[in-house]
């Protein structure tokens, strides 16, 4: 996770941008979401639909800002 962080502070930090460098830093999003909802939240065990709940809004927000960046490039 740590590896994750720093990864996308050094895509800022040396200036890249563009749509696959907006890509991965959401694909980046949705791995310590994940990870942060299943370990750190303990959400692994419960029931259904609270796993469907927090990844779905993780998955929704992640892929409204996605259609947002690609919507504004026109």
């Amino acid at each position: 996770m740590i590896t994750l962080t720093l990864s996308t502070y050094a895509l800022g930090k040396l200036g890249f941008s563009g749509i696959t460098v907006v890509f991965i830093l959401l694909l980046t999003v949705i791995i310590k979401g994940t990870l942060i909802i299943r370990d750190y939240m303990e959400l692994r065990d419960v029931s259904l639909i609270w796993r469907v709940i927090m990844y779905g809004w993780l998955w929704s927000i992640t892929l409204a800002i996605a259609l947002i960046y690609i919507f504004s490039l026109n």
